[in-house]
């Protein structure tokens, strides 16, 4: 894979891993719950899933050569680019009111 196709699918996989816990009422897309999910089990679900993500960035950055070492400001833009592409979800599942007819 060339490091922009790398690049392009880390920013896929961001965008859709972040929507996953406003989309669906399954931890994680895949374990049924029994009383849904509140808010804290999705703000923990984003966490969790922001960390995979970067893990796959992380593979997919040492299989093209070395790995940059990385400050707090690095972590910091990509969480907020994480919480960024988490925003279509957030407002469909609490935001979003549909008209009644």
């Amino acid at each position: 894979m060339t490091q922009t196709g790398s690049i392009w699918l880390v920013l896929v996989l961001a965008f859709c891993a972040a929507n996953l816990p406003f989309l669906t009422e399954r931890l994680f897309g895949v374990v049924a719950l029994a009383r849904g999910k509140n808010l804290a089990m999705r703000l923990g679900e984003l966490v969790v899933l922001y960390f995979v993500v970067g893990g796959v960035g992380l593979f997919l950055e040492q299989r093209a050569g070395q790995i940059s070492p990385q400050g707090w400001e690095f972590y910091a833009v990509t969480g907020a680019l994480f919480l960024t592409f988490a925003f279509p979800g957030f407002v469909w599942r609490y935001l979003y009111k549909p008209r009644q007819h």
